[in-house]
């Protein structure tokens, strides 16, 4: 019996005999040693019928924590939750946590697909407290029952997978995002995506095939051509160093193999904007543009693209003419877009107007008490200092006399900066070092022990704070802070039971227990190929070369989830530099 056939079955086992768990152990143990092996089992609870719901064990008290997902936010969030105060329950329809910054080097063969992920039993099994499992699929979220509908990820073959209920006190929305298509003719159907371990592996495969049908001796120049065409549509970070990827696969390790057809392999990079790399320094940007063409790389910018078929690609030019270009293979990297399970809940909550789930900045979804959304699903609809202007301005007042006093406006400082981060990114970009020079700028005033605002100059201080919100970018770094952030808050959980996601002192609830959500940007990576690697860290620190790419390496290392994936990621560098990438189509 294959591996894949065994976990299924084991799977299956798992959900199965809730009624009669000794039986449930019996079967696994008799099963397991008739086929040669012997692995540990669960004594999980699990109901397989849509009428009931999965329970806690019976007895305790514990508060159910039911969190979806086992990518960036969710995976942290396990990793630092005390699961010895919750019982906390996963549903994640793959079994593992992927390190996705090297999805684009598992691609070209440069680094394994099993050495990016770690199994999300051998990163529960860790942990203090029962943590249960189930590979299934999430369909609905029920929030007034405060009940998750999901269907079984195993039976492939069957036409009915089983479907059960989970109930929850807690529910954590880690459920990532897909790629966004902006329904484009033709994309779903012949496009690669780059978003999980099979895509990675599909493209890989696409590519050495490209190369074996250009190989065959009763292809024509012009299908040849065709084939040795590969499109990457989108010049963000994960399309540029997709492309930074491929080149070096084609010239390192496939012209050696395929010597007759290396003059006739052609990169394209596709992006709708002035720029790739938008989000990078203006000097990273002109740097990867001028490499990627001397490198050979055909970079079209303002190229949009408006229909893909099975052999052609089509753009609209800046001009507004049309073109379309034969190709061998297209990988799609746009952005993201909402899953349909998410889509479903926020009709059910009333922000159909929304991209992506609003919630606080305690992560906490706008309209429910107990459902957080962490991750790329999400973003933080922060508050506008505008709109709270006089519920500040009248807790500072303490005397009421309808001014502000340089020593009342100081007592709420640290709270405005707390609750409203763009006060302090203001402030910052003007070069101001506190709210007192904001309102001493304002009053055109020299001496700031004279200042005394009413309402109407404390507003117009203010008015121009809100210019500097942002939404946060749908990264790796901001998920991982994310589920950390909010594991640490349902460990001091019961230290404030009452209203534990309460308002700043001026809002008139005392102070907060918990400090809202901020990110704290650590620096980004952009490799372009030919080990050089751009580096953009705090403080406006940039570095573009080889320097930045051992420091590259060294970041992405410390940062797997495990020291196995960690011996096996630089393994694979360390083939790679001996061996050369491999090329066969497994």
């Amino acid at each position: 019996m294959s591996s894949r056939r065994f976990f299924s079955f084991y799977e299956r086992a798992s959900r199965s005999f809730h009624d009669c768990p000794s039986l449930a152990k019996l079967i696994i143990f008799t099963f397991t040693v008739s086929s040669g092996g012997l692995v540990a089992y669960s004594d999980s609870k699990a109901y397989s019928g849509i009428n009931d719901a999965v329970p806690s064990d019976t007895g305790t008290k514990k508060k159910k924590v039911l969190v979806l997902g086992t990518g960036w936010a969710g995976t942290s969030f396990l990793k630092n939750v005390d699961s010895s105060l919750y019982d906390v329950q996963v549903i994640s329809p793959r079994n593992y946590f992927a390190f996705t910054p090297l999805l684009p080097s598992v691609t070209c063969g440069t680094v394994e697909a099993r050495s990016i992920v770690e199994p999300i039993r051998n990163i529960i099994r860790k942990k203090s407290g029962d943590i249960k499992y189930w590979e299934a699929e999430c369909i609905k979220i029920d929030a007034k029952n405060k009940k998750v509908h999901c269907r079984s990820n195993q039976d492939v073959n069957s036409e009915a997978k089983e479907e059960f209920l989970v109930d929850y006190d807690y529910l954590v929305i880690a459920m990532g995002a897909r790629a966004n298509t902006f329904n484009t003719p033709g994309v779903e159907e012949h496009c690669h995506f780059l978003k999980e371990v099979e895509d990675a592996q599909n493209i890989r495969r696409s590519v050495i095939d490209c190369f074996e049908r250009a190989s065959l001796p009763t292809l024509s120049e012009e299908e040849r051509m065709r084939n040795l065409h590969f499109v990457v549509v989108g010049g963000g970070p994960t399309g540029v160093e997709f492309a930074a990827e491929l080149h070096d696969f084609i010239r390192e390790d496939l012209v050696k193999l395929y010597p007759i057809i290396q003059d006739q392999v052609k990169i394209t990079l596709l992006e709708a904007g002035d720029h790739i790399l938008n989000m990078f320094d203006k000097r990273i940007t002109a740097f990867a543009e001028d490499k990627f063409q001397r490198d050979g790389i055909d970079l079209k910018l303002g190229s949009m693209v408006v229909k893909v078929t099975d052999n052609t690609i089509s753009t609209k030019e800046r001009s507004g003419d049309i073109s379309s270009v034969p190709y061998g293979m297209v990988v799609w990297s746009t952005g993201i877009g909402t899953r349909p399970v998410v889509m479903d809940f926020m009709r059910q909550i009333g922000q159909t107007s929304r991209r992506v789930l609003a919630t606080d900045e305690w992560l906490r979804v706008d309209g429910c008490d107990n459902i957080y959304a962490l991750g790329d699903c999400a973003t933080i609809n922060q508050r506008k200092v505008m709109e709270d202007i006089s519920v500040i301005f009248n807790k500072a007042d303490k005397d009421h006399s309808g001014t502000l006093t340089v020593k009342e406006f100081q007592d709420v400082i640290d709270d405005i900066c707390e609750r409203y981060p763009q006060v302090e990114l203001y402030l910052k970009n003007n070069q101001m070092k506190n709210l007192v020079d904001l309102l001493k700028d304002s009053k055109g005033n020299n001496e700031k022990e004279s200042i005394e605002v009413d309402i109407e100059g404390f507003k117009s201080s203010l008015s121009q704070v809100d210019s500097q919100m942002k939404n946060l970018p749908a990264t790796a770094q901001v998920a991982a802070q994310q589920g950390s952030y909010l594991a640490r808050c349902f460990n001091r959980m019961d230290e404030c039971e009452e209203n534990p996601e309460g308002p700043l002192r001026f809002r008139g609830m005392g102070r907060h227990r918990f400090h809202p959500f901020r990110y704290k940007h650590l620096g980004q990576f952009a490799p372009l190929g030919g080990e050089q690697t751009a580096a953009q860290l705090p403080g406006d620190w940039v570095s573009i070369g080889r320097s930045s790419q051992w420091l590259w390496y060294s970041v992405y290392a410390s940062k797997l989830v495990s020291w196995r994936t960690r011996v096996l990621v630089i393994s694979d560098w360390t083939r790679r530099f001996v061996f050369g990438r491999d090329s066969s189509r497994i």
